[in-house]
């Protein structure tokens, strides 16, 4: 067994970050991804879109500076930076199915090696029991990135052949940045970008079930 730390949810979010390119308009999903806008890059500009109606969100809150009148789709309260808007969820939505956003950031419960993607369900426990917005960001963004626990807590993998939950969309996911590994979705199957150090690849394999082209 290899020795291998694992990336802590603000290490993700910070690798995630890392490859949003300065002018690109991102949708952050609910959980997990809500964590990138803590950790976009000073001088990068980004504009974050919620499905709720808001473009040009910033980072959480400062403790106690929190304004419930001003939340994201997941109801946390957000900042707006300079220039910041609000409208209608209709309008927002139209954003989303127009192809206007460059990358949306999705949770998923599994994600095959051609990048079908499954990140709802009605019978798991804490689960949003409705695929929500979430069809629409997968399909209408220009890149559609997962960000998971490798994982499960069964220690399953996330990273399937083939998806057993209900999909929420079919080849949309270009890459998933896990705990463990970055991997690419293509037509042809999983290819890595990069994984945590210590980590041999053959160990990667083996955990995920799949090979994986380097």
């Amino acid at each position: 067994m290899s020795n291998y730390q694992r990336r802590t949810k603000d290490q993700l979010a910070a690798r995630v970050a890392q490859d949003i390119f300065d002018g690109a308009v991102v949708n952050l999903g609910i959980g997990q991804p809500t964590l990138v806008a803590n950790h976009l890059p000073a001088g990068r500009e980004v504009i974050l879109h919620s499905e709720n109606g808001i473009l040009g969100m910033g980072p959480a809150p400062a403790e106690g500076a929190e304004d419930y009148d001003l939340i994201n789709a997941g109801k946390q309260p957000v900042t707006l930076l300079p220039g910041g808007a609000f409208f209608h969820h209709a309008d927002s939505f139209a954003m989303m199915r127009g192809g206007h956003l460059d990358i949306c950031v999705l949770g998923a419960f599994q994600v095959s090696a051609t990048g079908d993607l499954a990140n709802w369900s009605t019978g798991e426990e804490g689960a949003i029991p409705a695929v929500g917005g979430a069809m629409d960001l997968a399909i209408g963004a220009k890149q559609t990135w997962v960000m998971m626990d490798l994982l499960t807590k069964k220690g399953e993998s996330k990273i399937v052949e083939t998806c057993t939950y209900p999909l929420t969309g079919i080849g949309c996911v270009k890459r998933v940045y896990s705990d463990l590994a970055t991997i690419e979705c293509t037509p042809s199957g999983l290819k890595l970008i990069d994984k945590v150090d210590g980590l041999e690849h053959a160990e990667l394999e083996k955990l995920v079930g799949l090979p994986i082209a380097l």
